[in-house]
């Protein structure tokens, strides 16, 4: 279904920089990414954990690389999967050379604490030589010793200030394939923070509430967070922070972005909680639903309501949905348009067959395009 004008975000201007196959910034697609819990140096479990990643709708992936084996290991590993992977270094910039130099596609370093200008001009050198971008990451939790004095305190000022140091940095060894970050575990000084430097730069910035907690708080934290950035048109990559596993990172990034249209990947079910009048068991419906559809890599949105209060209302804004009725007689939809009546029994089947359906129609006519 078409997308009404109202729902449009004006996102901020900024410069185009490769991350391997992936353009982030200017008018790119915002990227997903998200990183490895494995022991890098596990060079099996962390494809497979990559693969399952990428399945999910990740476009980048980063991989902690706190030793020399891990940043070789990177040679295996990039030759066995299809997104690019960014090298999470810290400290020991041989590390950056090692990854760069074994198919990473992104450093992501913070400058100030590579150590004296020579190490940070082999780094530099290393990226060009290697085609790799760079990612400053600045970090409310560990801040040079300098600006945590001025400021006596992580504040957006002093995560704005260490951001464009760093910069300064790679801009003086003429580098200029860079994004940032400005992270911290509290919302409000990661908002603040990204709103100054977004203003002062036109470097991309990579979005995240770093630290954000476990499942339940880490997701919640991080939508109030990234999603008031994105409404403001901040934002060209975006990491969800969980204490889980990378894939819910993942799932809960794309939903952050389909809610504000801002990515069209998958099946985008709208439901309702179910109260007395549901025709039908909508929670148990949406669940299997769900799992039968997590598949559909095309941009389709159902409707599962249980009732004609809403139904019919919502199903003509979805490209198919379901409204419940009486006497085990529920209302199937297609664009809006009234189809024909279907039973509980035949309603999971019938749905999937349709949205399957749907997804290959979709695919043949860009195609034939």
């Amino acid at each position: 279904m078409s997308v009404r004008p109202f729902r449009d975000i004006k996102r901020k201007k900024t410069k185009t920089i490769s991350v391997g196959k992936v353009k982030i910034g200017g008018t790119n697609p915002i990227a997903v990414q998200s990183m490895t819990n494995t022991k890098t140096t596990d060079i099996s479990s962390t494809i497979d954990q990559i693969n399952k990643i990428e399945q999910e709708g990740a476009d980048l992936v980063r991989v902690s690389c706190p030793d020399k084996e891990s940043s070789l290991a990177l040679k295996e590993i990039t030759k066995n999967v299809n997104i690019p992977v960014i090298a999470d270094i810290h400290f020991h910039y041989k590390r950056a050379l090692e990854a760069a130099e074994n198919g990473a596609s992104c450093l992501r370093i913070n400058p100030g604490n590579i150590g004296d200008k020579n190490k940070v001009k082999e780094v530099v050198h290393a990226a060009k030589n290697n085609n790799c971008s760079i990612r400053v990451g600045v970090n409310a939790g560990s801040l040079e010793k300098d600006i945590l004095e001025k400021y006596k305190e992580p504040c957006p000022e002093a995560l704005v200030e260490s951001a464009i140091r760093n910069i300064n940095i790679l801009e003086d060894q003429d580098f200029f394939n860079l994004k940032v970050s400005v992270k911290s575990s509290d919302v409000f000084l990661s908002l603040w923070a990204y709103r100054q430097l977004s203003k002062k730069i036109d470097y991309p910035l990579h979005l995240g509430i770093t630290e954000a907690g476990s499942f339940i708080p880490g997701s919640i934290k991080s939508s109030i967070g990234l999603g008031s950035l994105l409404l403001e048109g901040i934002g060209d990559t975006i990491r969800i922070s969980l204490s889980d596993h990378p894939v819910k990172e993942v799932k809960i990034a794309n939903e952050i972005l389909k809610s504000l249209n801002l990515r069209k990947r998958g099946i985008n079910i709208i439901s309702c909680p179910s109260c007395a009048r549901q025709g039908f068991n909508v929670i148990e419906t949406v669940k299997i639903l769900e799992e039968k559809l997590s598949h559909i890599k095309s941009n389709i949105t159902l409707s599962i309501i249980g009732c004609v209060v809403n139904g019919p209302g919502e199903a003509a804004y979805t490209d198919l949905g379901i409204t419940g009725g009486g006497n085990n007689n529920h209302m199937l939809y297609i664009n809006g348009n009234q189809l024909k009546k279907i039973s509980t029994e035949e309603m999971i089947d019938k749905v999937t067959a349709l949205i399957e359906q749907k997804e290959k129609d979709l695919i043949l006519s860009a195609q034939n395009k």
